[in-house]
């Protein structure tokens, strides 16, 4: 597994840096803060994609909030989503409260739309979304992010939470696959 992994990154193009994803978390921080300024929101974290991007959010962030995490998937470890399963939903009651999704990455928006809606079911007076990056697909996606950190290429991609076969692959950086395919 370790030399697939470092045969992918070899082969891989750098699509953003670590400087540019830190400055773009720095920038939807900044907008978090002024938007949801007097909603104490719940942040949700989406398992396990969203890890990595809750974290930096986290320390810029500077309202009242409370912390939980939530797990729907499609993706099951396999690169082309399914039915959507629910993995783990939030301990905190959503209830009349301002909700704060943040992900790795708006793909097809399949999940992110069912956990909105799941959301606004259980309750929730407004459901926001914060994603560190947004495919660009070239059609409609279900559902819309409210803070973006970066937008990227319709390709396979992995570095800051987002993974290559489980494995977080690069930690540091947003890496570009074009062969991906032909690779696993």
């Amino acid at each position: 597994m370790l030399k697939e992994i470092k045969t992918v990154q070899e082969n891989a193009d750098l699509l953003y840096s670590e400087q540019e994803v830190e400055a773009a978390l720095d920038k939807m921080a900044e907008q978090i803060n002024v938007v949801l300024a007097d909603r104490n929101p719940l942040l949700l974290c989406v398992m396990n994609g969203g890890i990595v991007a809750a974290g930096k959010l986290l320390t810029r962030l500077t309202i009242p909030l409370t912390i939980d995490a939530i797990n729907a998937s499609r993706y099951q470890n396999k690169t082309a989503g399914g039915v959507i399963e629910w993995l783990l939903k939030p301990a905190t009651p959503l209830k009349d409260r301002t909700i704060l999704i943040i992900d790795d990455i708006l793909d097809e928006g399949i999940t992110l739309a069912a956990i909105h809606a799941y959301c606004l079911e259980q309750g929730a007076t407004a459901v926001y979304s914060a994603v560190l990056m947004d495919k660009m697909l070239g059609h409609e996606k279900p559902i819309t992010a409210d803070f973006i950190g970066l937008e990227v290429a319709n390709r396979y991609l992995f570095g800051y939470g987002m993974d290559y076969n489980l494995n977080p692959a690069s930690q540091h950086l947003i890496l570009l696959n074009n062969n991906y395919k032909s690779m696993v």
